[in-house]
């Protein structure tokens, strides 16, 4: 939550900024207008407070100049504001009609991005160059989401059957902490993700890796684990390119060892977690999709064998 409070105030592009900006200077104003009222309405009850003997006020119907300036000020105000508020959407808000460089996709409880110019897909990482503005469509698989990563950009609600769209940018590389801004279901409070901003030459790579097709070199748990992976259901719900494994329900694994964590940001992806993860899923991640399969000690060291060369 600290995290989050911090990133308020501490932006990393101009879409960002534009939004905090506003933010701090809407605050300002209101804690200027809060303190004259108080200050008034102690004021008053100071200065006009009845003691006893005295006789009752007599009525005011009325002060133009007074009543005028309380109508014309606040009017200012708030005109201000709205320039203020039309800059900072016309800052952050992409306009229509222009081509996507990530299709993202919200799920209960996970993130894919797909890629348009490459045909590279991953999950709950989004990677792109710094200092580039991308555009972001933003879709959902199931119910509302809202993708929110407070340093880099808005809020923006993800509605099923309206596509939304989002610049993102930043000014500087480095890792940046996204969520679920808007309650999904059981599993929204841990349904995070990573954008990472990268310079142009390590994203070139980090992209060229992902193109490339998962061969790994197996050894013996390995190739046990992959005979596992493909004679159970885990092929009806996860992809990896090369193999019979084609589902969409699941993250796509074809390069799952590169990723930084597991379970949408829940666990660092280790060979530790990962075995923990395959042997109950739903003991980390209560109501999640994805079933305790019963596996063995045995078949989760496989397992975790084969995920692990998924490079």
């Amino acid at each position: 939550m600290n995290n989050f409070l911090n990133s308020v105030f501490h932006y990393e592009s101009p879409q960002a900024g534009a939004i905090s900006d506003l933010f701090i200077l809407v605050l300002i104003v209101c804690l200027i207008i809060l303190m004259i009222v108080t200050a008034m309405v102690v004021s008053s009850l100071i200065r006009f407070r009845h003691k006893p003997g005295e006789p009752d006020p007599s009525p005011n119907h009325g002060n133009w100049k007074l009543e005028t300036a309380w109508t014309v000020i606040p009017f200012i105000i708030l005109i201000w504001l709205l320039t203020l508020t039309a800059r900072g959407m016309k800052q952050s808000d992409p306009p229509a009609n222009q081509k996507s460089d990530i299709l993202v996709i919200s799920h209960q409880w996970w993130w894919e991005a797909k890629y348009l110019n490459s045909g590279v897909t991953t999950a709950n990482e989004i990677h792109f160059p710094v200092g580039v503005k991308w555009l972001l469509t933003l879709e959902s698989a199931d119910v509302i989401h809202d993708f929110w990563v407070p340093r880099l950009a808005p809020k923006m609600d993800i509605v099923p059957g309206h596509p939304n769209h989002l610049w993102l940018e930043a000014d500087k590389p480095g890792s940046y902490l996204g969520t679920c801004s808007e309650f999904c279901g059981a599993q929204h409070a841990q349904m995070h993700f990573l954008v990472i901003a990268q310079s142009a030459a390590d994203f070139e790579a980090w992209e060229k890796q992902q193109q490339k097709p998962s061969i790994p070199l197996l050894t013996e748990s390995a190739q046990r684990g992959s005979r596992i992976f493909q004679q159970m259901t885990c092929v009806n719900c996860h992809t990896v390119n090369g193999t019979a494994a084609k589902g969409q329900a699941a993250p796509d694994l074809t390069h799952f060892a590169s990723r930084q964590t597991l379970g949408a940001v829940l666990l660092a992806n280790t060979p530790e977690n990962l075995s923990r993860w395959l042997k109950n899923p739903q003991d980390i991640k209560p109501a999640i999709l994805m079933p305790n399969l019963k596996l063995t000690d045995a078949q989760v060291g496989d397992l975790t064998a084969y995920l692990e060369t998924l490079q």
